[in-house]
């Protein structure tokens, strides 16, 4: 990049790491997803890498039109222009985050700005964009667009309703972590420190 130095020693080593988490393919279908999402307009990556995929990204404009696309009439992000500027590009991904937060995306799933500005994690880019897929398919509101197999659907919460009645009972039941008392007698006890007695049942 040319607003990035040489990394060196322990940087350039965890670098290397999170190159290697970098999935050539889960990009390319991310890219089929976001032109088929957003429409030609967008345009594409000018090399098929890494590189190219943050060039395009980069600015932030193609990702506030992706979760713009996922929405209806009523749109997050009202207005996206293009800029040469550093800190205007930086503003537009940081308002992508904001609104792909909003939409569900959890913020451990979440990139940060120069993950993707200063190519530092790419894969936590891809991270963010494959569970904004992942929603956007089990939202299934019918604003997404492309092949919905390029997606899993989350794991959507099983709620049960139980009745008063049906919690009181469950009150009352002992566990059986916490033992039993069945069986239990007070048979042979005697008040508190005296000597206990011996019953002996066998005349």
């Amino acid at each position: 990049m040319a607003n990035k130095g040489p990394t060196y020693g322990m940087s350039r080593e965890l670098q290397s790491k999170m190159d290697k988490k970098y999935d050539p393919e889960l990009e390319q279908r991310l890219v089929e997803w976001i032109i088929a999402q957003c429409g030609p307009g967008v345009g594409q990556p000018s090399t098929p890498d890494k590189t190219g995929f943050q060039q395009w990204l980069k600015d932030g404009c193609v990702l506030c039109e992706l979760i713009n696309s996922l929405h209806g009439a009523n749109k997050p992000i009202k207005t996206i222009k293009s800029s040469g500027m550093a800190f205007k590009q930086m503003e537009q991904i940081a308002v992508f985050l904001t609104a792909a937060e909003r939409y569900g995306v959890t913020k451990t799933d979440m990139f940060q700005t120069v993950d993707l500005f200063e190519s530092k994690d790419l894969s936590a880019v891809q991270r963010t964009l494959m569970a904004l897929g992942n929603l956007a398919v089990t939202k299934d509101d019918g604003h997404y667009k492309g092949d919905p197999n390029w997606f899993h659907k989350k794991a959507q919460e099983n709620r049960r309703e139980f009745t008063d009645e049906q919690l009181n009972e469950g009150k009352s039941i002992i566990g059986l972590q916490m033992g039993t008392n069945k069986g239990a007698s007070q048979a042979g006890m005697t008040g508190y420190g005296q000597g206990r007695q011996i019953i002996n049942n066998n005349p």
